[in-house]
């Protein structure tokens, strides 16, 4: 007999209908004193059907800083009621629902200086975009936004819909999920790193982070949805080691792992190295993390805090600290984890990582690269950097 599939009434959520997550909890997980503001968000995925692994992301859809949106509607003198149309449907918002829900008012690209050149007689603006100009055009892009774009090369003829129309429609913010969800049912966890700097004379805030840090209140909601990582997640075999480099906001994976084989009750040993600036203010998660590890969930945690000594330590110099016992743990056929920062962090872990490997296994440079390339297609070395 043949039975046919009865089609789920349910919503999906996903990337293009986010579930409108209500928040539970926002702290700040740095002490008085920190120079960082790093938040502690549970969201409830209750009613949403939503699952998720150790090592997946969620993803945010942000809205833009009212702050923002406010002088870019100064700025030009622009009525806040106008409709504009969004996108090619013709689907249409009024013009300050449209700065702040719809469009990335925040970056500049090239491509909306070229087509900004049309509503302005500004010769300035025309020499950036030379050929022989490149490398100026990339510097005055960099940290730099609509605003900044408007401010500097008018006056204009343009209307309000002229502008909105060379903008990029708001991308999704993903982050590492900090929780276990066999551990915390019906719940995500997150660790979003705030995001303040000077740039060009003005404070610049991260889109999400800073919406996260400064507006978010317990009881709103924020548009959520899953994004699977198949590229970092833990063994399959509970009797596997693992070893996790995580410093700062890179620790939030890590909680995830660490909860998750709390659950399954893991007979693998867990190594945590941790970083961040001083351990007064900064040591994220502590006391959780010193109570997994008189439980026996975590077998041992180095910490490396940076503005406690004279001389820098970093994760990688804790690495090198204990470099007979890491690589006996790779000898016995340990998983290695990174997540965090790409640009120093991850190649800086990296380059130890193959030191280690080369002074411990007596091997050529040659030799230790390949012990771990081969690691890598073995899955047991990963990461999640940014």
């Amino acid at each position: 007999m043949q039975t046919t599939d009865v089609k789920k009434v349910s919503t999906t959520f996903s990337r293009t209908n986010p579930f409108q997550a209500k928040v539970l909890k926002n702290v700040n997980l740095n002490r008085e004193g920190s120079s960082k503001e790093t938040r502690h968000l549970e969201l409830s995925l209750d009613g949403s059907d939503l699952s998720y692994n150790p090592g997946d992301a969620l993803g945010i859809v942000p809205s833009n800083d009212p702050e923002l949106v406010a002088s870019l509607l100064e700025e030009m003198k622009w009525d806040e009621e106008t409709l504009v149309e969004i996108n090619k449907q013709g689907d249409t918002l009024s013009l300050k629902e449209a700065l702040t829900t719809y469009f990335e008012i925040t970056l500049l690209s090239k491509k909306i200086l070229q087509q900004a050149v049309d509503f302005t007689e500004s010769e300035e603006l025309r020499n950036l975009l030379l050929v022989e100009n490149a490398t100026q055009l990339k510097e005055y892009t960099s940290g730099r936004d609509l605003l900044d774009m408007l401010r500097d090369f008018g006056p204009w003829n343009a209307s309000a819909q002229d502008i909105v129309s060379s903008l990029r429609k708001m991308t999704p913010r993903l982050y590492s999920i900090a929780s276990s969800i066999a551990a915390n049912p019906e719940e995500v966890h997150l660790t979003i790193g705030a995001v303040r700097y000077m740039a060009h004379g003005r404070l610049r805030k991260g889109v999400c982070s800073v919406l996260c840090a400064e507006r978010l209140q317990e009881g709103d909601t924020l548009p959520v949805f899953i994004q699977p990582n198949k590229h970092f997640h833990l063994p399959e075999s509970t009797e596997k080691d693992i070893i996790m480099v995580g410093p700062g906001t890179g620790i939030a994976p890590f909680r995830s792992f660490i909860q998750e084989r709390a659950v399954t009750k893991a007979e693998g040993r867990t190594w945590l190295f941790f970083g961040d600036q001083k351990s007064a203010t900064d040591f994220l998660y502590q006391d959780e993390l010193e109570q997994y590890q008189k439980d026996g969930v975590l077998t041992r945690i180095d910490t490396a805090f940076s503005r406690d000594t004279e001389k820098k330590v970093y994760v990688q110099h804790k690495m090198l600290e204990n470099s007979k016992e890491l690589f006996a743990w790779l000898e016995k056929g340990a998983y290695f984890y990174v997540c965090g920062d790409k640009q120093y962090m991850a190649k800086d872990v990296h380059n130890t990582l193959i030191d280690v490997i080369e002074k411990e296994g007596a091997m050529t440079r040659e030799a230790a690269e390949a012990y771990l390339t081969e690691m890598q297609e073995q899955g047991r070395y990963q990461r999640d950097v940014y």
